[in-house]
């Protein structure tokens, strides 16, 4: 299919703004505070600078991750009819609002901030498992997004971004806040492997159709919609089920309260599970929100617990 990607007369700060997808900025902070919360249940260490230059790499992340995912997703962003505030990219490109080569060009130079300010905190704060936990990061989004590799249109792209979201991210705030890795409970990680998991499955049922017409085979095209939508819950309800691995010590009715919180907003999905097809898009995008819902409120709830304590 032949898209024009030719450059706007007047792109716009309101446009880059746009491309920048605000919204999205909790998927890349909650993971990270979930990291800097771990450090503070394992170890009774937290700091609010350190805190802030993992937020700090959080930004310059979202920002590498949206604009190369605008760029590599540029075609089946085109013809996608059914995305809403969660999925289908920026859409400044199907707008005509900026350049694919400009967010090309983006990308890249977020890469290279990004690769500049980890090595910087790595030497000035000595924290210096950052510069690998970058590499890493980048080398997810680029098998992720681009050839050869490209798993979100080959499919296992959900490996990917669980990996990134319910590893990576909370290593870079744990290791903000203790220098390292020492002392962590790896365990602690499953769940929120899990979560980052049934969340790109999540944000990827509205574009299921232009994904299908493009030959995107994320977990929708693969399983089909209602699949990936049943499993989306199972998979958030045993990372909640998960709560008292990540926090042991919370007790039994915080832990029990969390996940009841939880388990209400799945339930109420439940009930829509039939109804949330792309192509009913209210339906859909209360389907995608309760879904994000659930996953926001166990990263702030696991963080919480953690700070509060035993």
């Amino acid at each position: 299919m032949s898209v024009d990607f030719g450059e706007p007369r007047t792109p716009s700060i309101f446009a880059w703004l746009q491309a920048a997808r605000p919204l999205a900025a909790a998927n890349i902070a909650l993971p990270i505070l979930f990291g800097s919360a771990l450090a503070y249940g394992d170890q009774r260490r937290f700091s609010a600078g350190a805190l802030g230059l993992a937020l700090g790499f959080g930004l310059l992340d979202q920002l590498f991750i949206v604009f190369a995912n605008d760029y590599a997703d540029a075609e089946a962003d085109q013809v996608n009819t059914t995305y809403n505030l969660f999925s289908g990219g920026s859409r400044v490109i199907p707008q005509g609002k900026l350049s694919r080569q400009s967010l090309g060009r983006a990308a890249l130079l977020m890469a290279a901030l990004l690769l500049i300010y980890a090595s910087a905190v790595g030497l000035l704060a000595d924290v210096s498992v950052w510069f690998p936990l970058t590499l890493a990061a980048l080398f997810l989004l680029w098998a992720y997004s681009f050839p050869p590799i490209r798993l979100s249109f080959r499919g296992g792209g959900e490996l990917l971004q669980a990996l990134g979201l319910g590893v990576v991210l909370p290593l870079i705030g744990f290791s903000a806040q203790t220098g390292g890795l020492h002392d962590l409970s790896w365990t602690s990680l499953m769940p929120a492997f899990l979560i980052g998991y049934a969340g790109n499955i999540t944000t990827a049922l509205p574009d299921h159709p232009a994904d299908a017409a493009t030959g995107k085979f994320t977990y929708a095209v693969r399983a089909s919609p209602r699949v990936a939508r049943r499993n989306s819950l199972i998979l958030i309800g045993c990372a909640a089920l998960g709560t008292p691995i990540i926090v042991p010590d919370a007790g039994y009715t915080r832990s029990a309260a969390l996940i009841a919180l939880v388990f209400a907003l799945l339930l109420a999905n439940l009930r829509n599970l039939d109804l949330a097809e792309a192509s009913n898009r209210p339906a859909c995008r209360l389907f995608v929100l309760l879904n994000g819902g659930a996953i926001s409120l166990l990263f702030g709830g696991w963080a919480l617990l953690l700070w509060l304590g035993g």
